[in-house]
């Protein structure tokens, strides 16, 4: 029987995975691969909604009594991407020793730790900051499994569709971001489990006494985690080719082209997590009469929605020639927005700082979708070149550039989470030293200058050693 007519069942191992053969592709390699994307993205979603809680919950801290500093609680906005980060390290290489579908069900299991941590510690108004911070770094978990689903989704999908795929998964993904960010300020107001998730906390604003469910923000989740955990492990596929050592993916430390795309891709995805992460504490300290979770959610919604459009963009125009426009934008993004900061001569203007947030969310998740266009393009490239002619040395180079296309995304998502943490730990490092954030925005511009000339001088020019 041909590989392209062999049944494939659910849940199981394919142990011949060919998606560059366009029959195998039609006949059913195209189905499978969309079944394991679609189970994919909600279990992505979920994990970014659980790394970004504490965006949004910071910000109910103070009214129920805690008495933390403005600088601890950009650290709790923060100090889940210091960890994400950190774990994506170690996930970029897990897929292809574990199997993508059993480490997609056990790392979206895992995002019950913090879930019901947090919703028991904010009942508690005994809970130590050193409790929150620890459970602040336990979302890290959710930050973690970006990098496997990225390097799972990879293997699936032939050369000329990964650019639209890995922007779909991650995109859809990325609207967990928005979505806590939209959704605490809503289940927050009233019991949505009943008496299970526990008692409303009163508090009193402005003279008025009201009731909330702060917990409902973490606790909300937990369901549909369960759910996702499950049809995971029973309906994707494992891929037997993918399988390779921590040994054999090392190969990727050797590859200049690794780091470079690492330093690239902290200024996209790096940029929007980080953006995310301290926009409402931002918005609160820079115009306090603004209630902050009424606009945040929109800058990270934005940049979850065009990042699929990003790929596909890459896969039409080229990945280079996409990231180099999206720095030129980003960088008068940053000018705008300390333009209409206020200062010590002007009020700021709200709406146009608000506007050019989301013009650096659009433009950083376009960048986020052509930066993993570039990598896979690159990697194969490398193997091609360094494989010659012959059809038996091509076969094994293709393997080669897809294993290690697929550990650079993992390892370079890794790396590029950690602009989760040093962006808002920048804002309240700038605030608490100079009263203002302007220090930390005008860092941001040297950056992005350093990846347009990278960009540039590396993929995108005329004679480029790696045009892609």
């Amino acid at each position: 029987m041909n590989a392209a007519a062999t049944p494939v069942r659910h849940g199981t191992t394919l142990n011949l995975w060919t998606p560059e053969d366009k029959a195998f592709w039609d006949a059913q390699g195209q189905a499978i691969a969309k079944l394991n994307l679609w189970i994919s993205v909600p279990c992505l979603f979920l994990a970014f909604a659980v790394w970004q809680v504490w965006s949004a919950t910071a910000t109910y801290l103070p009214l129920l009594g805690f008495k933390f500093t403005p600088d601890q609680l950009f650290w709790l906005a923060a100090a889940p991407a210091l960890s994400g980060a950190t774990l994506r390290i170690f996930y970029s290489f897990v897929v292809p020793i574990v199997g993508g579908r059993r480490w997609t069900a056990l790392s979206t299991a895992s995002l019950l730790i913090p879930a019901l941590g947090i919703g028991l510690a904010v009942q508690n108004p005994a809970t130590s900051y050193t409790t929150f911070l620890v459970l602040a770094l336990l979302c890290g978990l959710g930050g973690g499994n970006f990098s496997s689903s990225m390097a799972n989704i990879s293997f699936f999908f032939p050369k000329d569709r990964k650019g639209s795929a890995l922007g779909v998964n991650a995109g859809l993904g990325n609207l967990g971001v928005s979505a806590v960010q939209f959704m605490v300020p809503l289940v927050v107001s009233f019991g949505i489990y009943g008496a299970l998730a526990g008692s409303p906390q009163v508090i009193t604003k402005a003279g008025t006494a009201s009731e909330l469910f702060v917990q409902n923000a973490a606790f909300m989740w937990i369901p549909f985690i369960v759910i996702c955990a499950v049809v995971a492990w029973f309906f994707m596929n494992d891929i037997a080719d993918a399988r390779s050592s921590f040994s054999d993916q090392a190969a990727i430390f050797r590859s200049k082209h690794n780091w470079l795309m690492c330093w690239l891709y902290i200024g996209t995805f790096g940029s929007f997590i980080g953006f995310a992460a301290g926009f409402p504490l931002l918005i609160k300290s820079q115009f306090p009469a603004i209630n902050a979770l009424s606009y945040a959610w929109m800058g990270p919604l934005l940049g979850a929605l065009i990042r699929p459009f990003g790929g596909w963009l890459a896969d039409k125009a080229g990945g280079a020639r996409v990231t180099l426009w999206v720095f030129v934008v980003m960088i008068l993004g940053v000018l705008g927005v300390l333009e209409f900061l206020p200062s010590a001569s002007q009020a700021g203007s709200f709406g146009g700082f608000f506007a050019c947030f989301l013009l650096l969310f659009a433009a950083s998740g376009i960048g986020n979708g052509s930066t993993f266009r570039m990598i896979p393009v690159i990697f194969l490239t490398e193997s091609l070149r360094q494989a010659g002619t012959a059809s038996a040395s091509r076969e094994d180079a293709l393997r080669e550039g897809n294993r290690n296309a697929a550990a650079v995304l993992g390892f370079s998502g890794a790396i590029g989470a950690y602009g989760g943490f040093f962006i808002p730990k920048s804002y309240g490092t700038s605030i608490a030293l100079t009263g203002s954030p302007h220090a930390a925005l005008v860092a941001f511009i040297a950056f992005y200058a350093s990846c347009l000339v990278l960009t540039w001088a590396m993929y995108s020019r005329k004679n480029a050693p790696m045009p892609c």
